[in-house]
């Protein structure tokens, strides 16, 4: 598809045809014309397909060539070029019959998307024009798409377009100097992600990418589907070849797309019929794509991946329920963000684990909340919208949707605190229920609620009418009360969770409270619910 730049400068002619890579785009540069009348001369010789032209000439204006133009090209595709005070002349061009109109100062993406979506109109025109042609292409993405994409191998012979069997080759170019072999000895899927053009360009990026790879590697076979462009590819015997051409032309892809660009390789196959597997792993690897900082992987470099961390560690629980009492908004972020790096840092890491332990932070956030809650004698809020984390997003994107979860949970403890002598204390049995498991002090907990401990002591001993020291005992009884009850732990588990190291120092004070041992209290508790159900 030919491209004629028309314009009496010759910086900006020379410019618009040398700093764009046309060819790649399946674009041919004609050589730029000076003026209106030079072009005109050369339309019947040269049979551009789109015109691109100043608004503003010496001699004949862009306007008066291009009505020139369409009447002995009927079909041509005309873009004006024009300066900020021509807007109203350009736009009158437009209501004219001139196809799109473009500021001399847009960005080189703004024009390629503009004369790629010239060269759509014309590719459909073609297509409506030669419906063989157009029913050819339908059934060889359909092809593809069975073969490749659906797996449906068992409805006939591969097509010859994909076969590379004794009998077929995959059309390749020149593959001696791609890989220095006599011919390929396997293929793989390559499934590409495209994005930076914008949410209602993402169909064109994808059409611009699909044209250009077949240029860039040789010997590609592309097709758009859904939202990915998938290929298949002849590759050496060495894969790392692979990865270093696809790197190699994912670069070129973007500086000239202006663009983002991921690709992702999958398993490399010795047959036709298993072109489809190699899709399927290439899938796999892609849901890797937030967890990996690179723009090309293969499915080997991810396959045999055991899973991390999935749950936070009791340690870590109490932390982020001290960071959430604390209503500190800079540090709460700090903290996500120094997790999902150690997550993603793990060896191991799975996007199955990865979201896992993201969505054991909420729990755990929501954990707190209603324990903190029921602690300090408030209403629980109405249940907060629970959070699937998508996993292949962004780090940066993920911290701050976890944030703002982990925000609306602080909000809610802190927008049912009293004021007052009562709220300090309140925040103080709150800490105390968060840090149960840890050795706690007066002064440790005065230090958290900004009090001096003698005063903290006496606020304890109004409103609670208990001494501080009795009312963390009656907590940590609590809580093994209902662990005894709930959970199959063994009793020097639930002792440790309850902040006592020493089972029989916990035995004796559990029967001191409750006037039975915590096992003969477990055997109780479930004997009556057995007989209760």
């Amino acid at each position: 598809m030919r491209l004629l730049i028309v314009d009496d400068e010759v910086i900006i002619r020379t410019g618009l045809a040398s700093v764009i890579a046309w060819h790649e785009l399946g674009i041919e540069i004609l050589p730029p014309a000076a003026s209106a009348e030079e072009a005109l001369t050369r339309l019947a010789e040269e049979y551009p397909h789109i015109l691109m032209t100043d608004i503003r000439m010496n001699g004949k204006s862009g306007l008066e060539l291009a009505e020139e133009a369409q009447h002995l090209l009927p079909e041509l595709e005309v873009i004006i070029l024009s300066g900020y005070d021509d807007f109203s002349y350009a736009q009158q061009a437009i209501r004219n019959g001139v196809t799109d109109y473009l500021l001399k100062t847009s960005k080189p993406e703004e024009i390629i998307k503009t004369v790629l979506q010239a060269k759509g109109r014309i590719t459909e025109r073609w297509a409506e024009k030669s419906r063989e042609g157009q029913l050819l292409r339908e059934n060889r993405e359909r092809k593809f798409a069975r073969w490749v994409i659906e797996g449906q191998t068992n409805s006939g012979s591969c097509p010859s377009f994909l076969a590379f069997d004794e009998e077929h080759a995959l059309p390749v170019q020149s593959i001696e100097q791609v890989s220095g072999n006599k011919r390929p000895v396997s293929r793989q899927v390559v499934v590409i992600e495209a994005e930076g053009w914008g949410r209602s360009s993402d169909a064109l990026l994808r059409f611009a990418v699909q044209n250009m790879i077949e240029e860039v590697l040789p010997g590609t076979i592309a097709q758009v589907d859904k939202q990915y462009i998938v290929c298949v590819l002849p590759v050496a015997s060495e894969n790392e070849v692979s990865v270093y051409r696809i790197k190699e032309g994912i670069d070129r892809m973007e500086a000239w797309l202006k663009c983002s660009l991921r690709a992702v390789l999958g398993e490399p196959v010795n047959h036709s019929s298993e072109l489809h597997r190699s899709y399927q792993t290439a899938l796999l690897a892609l849901q890797y794509r937030g967890l990996l900082d690179t723009k090309v992987w293969r499915y080997q470099e991810v396959n045999g991946k055991r899973g991390g961390k999935t749950v936070l560690t009791h340690e870590e629980e109490t932390t982020l329920g001290t960071l959430l009492m604390d209503n500190d908004p800079v540090t709460l972020t700090t903290w996500i963000r120094e997790l999902i790096t150690r997550l993603i840092a793990e060896p191991d890491v799975t996007p199955g684990s990865y979201g896992a332990c993201l969505h054991s932070v909420i729990i755990a956030g929501h954990r707190w909340l209603a324990r903190t809650l029921q602690a300090i004698g408030r209403e629980q809020p109405s249940r907060l919208e629970p959070w699937t984390p998508e996993t292949d997003k962004k780090p940066a994107e993920i911290g701050d949707e976890l944030f703002h979860h982990l925000y609306d949970v602080m909000q809610a403890y802190h927008s049912r605190m009293g004021l007052g002598q009562a709220a300090h204390v309140q925040k103080a049995i709150g800490y105390i229920e968060n840090a149960l498991a840890q050795d706690i002090s007066l002064q440790q907990v005065a230090g958290q609620v900004h009090l001096h401990p003698g005063h903290l002591s006496e606020l304890f001993k109004k409103e609670m009418g208990v001494t501080f020291g009795d009312f963390v005992t009656d907590m940590r009884i609590r809580r093994a009360m209902d662990m005894l009850v709930v959970s199959p732990a063994k009793v020097s588990e639930i002792a440790t969770i309850s902040g006592y190291e020493d089972v029989k120092y916990f035995s004796r004070l559990f029967k001191k409270h409750t006037g039975k041992t915590p096992s003969e209290y477990r055997e109780q508790a479930l004997a009556f619910k057995s007989s209760g159900s």
